[in-house]
């Protein structure tokens, strides 16, 4: 038996929504499974040419701490060909796609017929907080809450361009993350809360220029981890008359600015020519969300 998983990747941290607001985007990890004599995960990519090609991919990591919940038998061996055209480790959500991917793939060698309400929770329980993996499984726009439970909305997103800046080296999200401060004074939460609580009814009303007014008061995330980007306050201010608003995607280095469609057209190789060291991708939100599909003949090799 074979089948294709494919998940979209995330930009997350979206604006203040620190640890909470996310948006699937129109990048892919893609996975062809056929059933085999051995585990073997064969990379299709040159993003995915350093993975671990047996049990230490990360996809199966996931898929057997599924099977191990569950309680079911050893996974059945496959062979795996990963597509991907989502950089790693710049802040696009790439480990939250093979986390998706690796639940879709227990999903289906085990027959557990899972809802998208327990895959979320399952890969929440396994990231710390829904902010990746909720818009990579549901797709669009998810602003979302992990206490023991996930309580999550999915926001409308349309008529805006989300313009990837990519540069050429990696940020490990534990180095990002090591550079936040552990407490807020209590008046400094509350201020934090209220940019964050605007930001939020922003997206709801598809505010955009609030929304990145809202973004360059953040002081949950962005302040401290602006400092890795060597490039941040310049490109920020670069593009600042250009487009609604200017954020660190994830835990960086990727910056995202939030255009207007028509003005994208209109500037992006402007962009492109003046700062030729970035790699600048315009995407769009991807509102399906993780599938998953049984093929009805074998997939060649």
């Amino acid at each position: 038996m074979s089948w294709v998983i494919k998940v979209p990747s995330s930009t997350s941290n979206l604006g203040a929504g620190f640890d909470s607001i996310g948006l699937a985007l129109n990048l892919f990890l893609e996975l062809k499974v056929t059933k085999s004599e051995s585990w073997e995960f064969i990379p299709g990519s040159d993003c995915l040419n350093d993975i671990p090609t047996g049990k230490d991919n990360l996809v199966y990591q996931i898929a057997e701490q599924v099977a191990v919940k569950f309680d079911k038998g050893p996974l059945s061996p496959c062979r795996v060909e990963m597509k991907s055209d989502i950089p790693l480790a710049r802040g696009l959500g790439s480990s939250a796609t093979a986390t998706i991917a690796g639940i879709e793939l227990a999903n289906v060698l085990l027959d557990l017929n899972l809802s998208q309400e327990e895959k979320l929770d399952i890969a929440t329980n396994i990231e710390g907080h829904p902010d990746n993996v909720a818009p990579s499984l549901m797709g669009g726009c998810v602003i979302g809450h992990f206490d023991y439970e996930v309580n999550w909305i999915k926001a409308k997103v349309e008529n805006v361009t989300f313009v990837a800046i990519i540069p050429n080296f990696e940020l490990k999200t534990k180095e990002a993350r090591a550079v936040l401060p552990s407490t807020f004074k209590y008046q400094e939460a509350v201020h934090a809360s209220s940019i964050a609580n605007v930001s939020v009814a922003a997206i709801c009303q598809g505010d955009w220029e609030l929304l990145g007014k809202m973004m360059k008061k953040d002081l949950f995330h962005q302040p401290y981890r602006k400092y890795l980007i060597p490039h941040y306050e310049e490109l920020e201010a670069y593009l600042e008359e250009s487009v609604y608003g200017t954020f660190l995607s994830g835990a960086g280095p990727t910056m995202i600015a939030i255009v207007n469609n028509i003005k994208v057209e209109e500037l992006l190789n402007k962009w492109k020519a003046d700062y030729s060291q970035f790699e600048w991708l315009p995407l769009q939100v991807e509102n399906e969300g993780s599938m998953t599909m049984e093929l009805d003949v074998p997939i060649n090799r």
